[in-house]
């Protein structure tokens, strides 16, 4: 299970003294606990992967607000943690498997407008699920289904 997973890299980060890995390990592993509790039970590595995918995404942006406020000290840290964090999730797509995947979700959901993107996008996000920037998907499909 992946919460078991990341409490043995938590455990070695701190045998082997990799402070910036342990401190990106211990937030993952608070916002966990927090998700846990606000939902009343534990989570399955499905949750584990979106809340993943969530932190990653705000450790970008935070990255990015860094870099346009010239704190590159404070941009490398955020990045660090993002390449912590991308240890735990799956291969991410390459650009042919997500557009063969967007194509096999309209098909199967017989989407031809973008009326129908939602009934698309529900039947990619349990297949695209931290392999991929679901931000980056809902583009792609909204071109695709707009006829680009």
């Amino acid at each position: 299970m992946l919460t078991q997973r990341i409490a043995d890299d938590m455990k070695e980060a701190m045998r082997a003294g990799d402070k910036a890995r342990l401190s990106a390990i211990r937030m993952l592993r608070a916002a966990i606990k927090d998700h846990e509790i606000e939902i009343g039970k534990p989570l399955v590595d499905e949750d584990v992967l979106q809340l993943v995918s969530r932190l990653i995404k705000q450790r970008k942006e935070s990255a990015n607000q860094y870099r346009e406020a010239g704190r590159a000290d404070l941009e490398q840290r955020e990045l660090a943690e993002v390449e912590v964090l991308n240890a735990y999730l799956p291969a991410q797509l390459s650009a042919e498997e997500l557009a063969r995947i967007i194509e096999e979700g309209i098909g199967e959901t017989g989407a031809c407008s973008i009326r129908d993107m939602g009934k698309v996008m529900a039947w990619l996000r349990p297949r695209v699920l931290g392999r991929g920037d679901m931000g980056e998907v809902s583009a792609k499909v909204k071109e695709r289904l707009q006829g680009g």
